[in-house]
C-alpha cells in the first residue's frame, strides 16, 4: 500500500477484519546525546502500559543499548552526517526524533516528526527558521574567525525538561491514535 498514508492503510486493513497498530518510533541522534537512558526509562514505562512503540539508536559507532525488544542500536558509517541522513531518511509524521543537531532538526521537522533537544526544547514549524538562521551566523562567525561562545553546559533542569517534553509528546501521540490499536467497533 505504497504512497497511501498509516491512517488510510490502518482503516483499510482495520475493515478487512486485520488489526494494525501504528507503532510511535523515536529516533536518538546518539553519538553526543545526554539524554538516551532518559529515553529508555520513559520508553520502558510506555511499553509496560501498553503502549507500542519502538526506539532505533542511531549511530557512528557502537554503543550499548538495553537489551529490552522495543530498543533497536544502529550503526552506520564512519562519514559526515551519515547518522542524520539515516534519521532524516526515515522520519516522518508520528514519529519523534531526539537530536541537538539544528539542520537534521529542521529536515525532520519538515517531514512532519516531532523533534525534541536534549534540553527539553522543541523544535517546531514555527521556531525552526530562526533557529537555523541563527545557528547559520553563528557557524559563518566561527568560520571567520569569531569567538564564539558554545552552548550552556547540560544542566539537571534540562534533563528534567527533556523528560517533560518526551512523555509530553508520547501522550500527543497516544491520543493521535498512534501506539495503540485501534477502538473496536461497538466496544467501549
Amino acid at each position: 500500500m505504497a504512497g497511501t498514508s498509516p491512517a488510510m492503510t490502518s482503516s483499510r486493513l482495520r475493515a478487512s477484519g486485520i488489526i494494525v497498530v501504528a507503532i510511535i518510533t523515536i529516533y536518538i541522534d546518539a553519538d553526543a546525546c545526554p539524554v538516551k537512558q532518559e529515553v529508555y526509562r520513559v520508553a520502558e514505562r510506555h511499553a509496560l502500559k501498553g503502549v507500542a512503540l519502538k526506539v532505533f539508536v542511531v549511530s557512528n559507532s557502537p554503543i550499548a543499548v538495553p537489551r529490552e525488544e522495543f530498543v533497536e542500536r544502529v550503526v552506520v558509517g564512519a562519514g559526515m552526517d551519515e547518522a542524520d541522513d539515516w534519521i532524516a531518511e526515515r522520519a516522518r509524521a508520528g514519529d519523534i526524533v531526539i537530536t541537538s543537531d539544528v539542520p537534521l532538526a529542521s529536515r525532520c521537522v519538515k517531514a512532519g516528526a516531532e523533534v525534541i533537544a536534549p534540553n527539553g526544547r522543541p523544535f517546531t514549524k514555527d521556531s525552526i527558521g530562526l533557529i537555523l538562521a541563527t545557528r547559520n551566523l553563528m557557524d559563518s562567525l566561527r568560520s571567520a574567525g569569531e569567538i564564539t561562545g558554545g552552548p550552556k553546559p547540560f544542566a539537571p533542569r534540562d534533563r528534567s525538561s527533556f523528560l517533560a517534553a518526551l512523555d509530553q509528546a508520547i501522550v500527543r501521540l497516544k491520543r493521535a491514535g498512534l501506539g495503540q490499536e485501534p477502538a473496536r467497533r461497538g466496544s467501549d
